[in-house]
């Protein structure tokens, strides 16, 4: 299914959660992915720390070839990396920085990007650029008080944490104006140092309710 990618981004932020999957080889990749799926999470983002990503990116795009999930390709450094993930696959890409040349390609190629950004000159920098969102990181070092500060002179940024944030303050997040989150370790760290993808499966429906909640206040 091709989609343009004005949709592709309503499909990401209608999502309101980005599963951002880290794992040791592609088996458990793909098995966590399933698990984020099962919980209701229907954006993935496979970091290119992964052993082989962009094979799994493109067996997981195989996979959900019917659009269900939105799947892209995250720990980007550079334009042809981002290349090789769309060609796989990947339907958005994120990086954790701001590099110029990878957000001309995904607009050249009408994928979604998401750089990275931890100042006001960066965000402005992105938008300028033309990046469809901007990825706030790390969102631990940050708060929730940085993107509510920023949507003040910035109200038309679209911004997405990353790290640090967990159920305890997804809320807090989404009321400062986050479009939505980006999640890692607090949906799949405890499930896959026990093996229990039950565990990572509730984790991932939770974060998903809870900014669901958060959106109705």
């Amino acid at each position: 299914m091709l989609l343009r990618k004005c949709e592709l981004l309503n499909q990401i932020l209608d999502a309101g959660v980005i599963a951002v999957i880290r794992a040791g080889d592609p088996e458990m990749a793909l098995k966590v992915a399933q698990a984020v799926f099962a919980g209701g999470v229907r954006a993935i983002e496979i970091t290119l720390t992964v052993p082989d990503a962009i094979e799994v990116i493109r067996e997981l795009r195989k996979h959900y070839s019917d659009g269900r999930v939105v799947l892209g390709a995250g720990t980007v450094l550079d334009a042809p990396t981002a290349r090789l993930a769309i060609a796989a696959g990947a339907e958005f890409v994120v990086a954790p920085h701001l590099d110029p040349e990878t957000v001309r390609l995904c607009n050249r190629y009408q994928k979604p990007c998401l750089p990275g950004a931890m100042s006001v000159r960066e965000v402005v920098e992105a938008m300028e650029l033309g990046a469809d969102a901007v990825k706030i990181f790390p969102g631990s070092l940050l708060g929730p008080g940085f993107i509510k500060a920023v949507r003040g002179p910035l109200p038309q940024a679209a911004l997405i944490p990353t790290g640090g944030v967990s159920l305890d303050n997804v809320a807090q997040w989404i009321g400062a104006g986050a479009v939505a989150v980006a999640v890692g370790v607090e949906i799949t760290q405890k499930g896959l140092a026990s093996g229990d993808f039950a565990l990572i499966t509730r984790t991932a429906a939770a974060f998903v309710e809870q900014v669901r909640l958060a959106r109705q206040k």
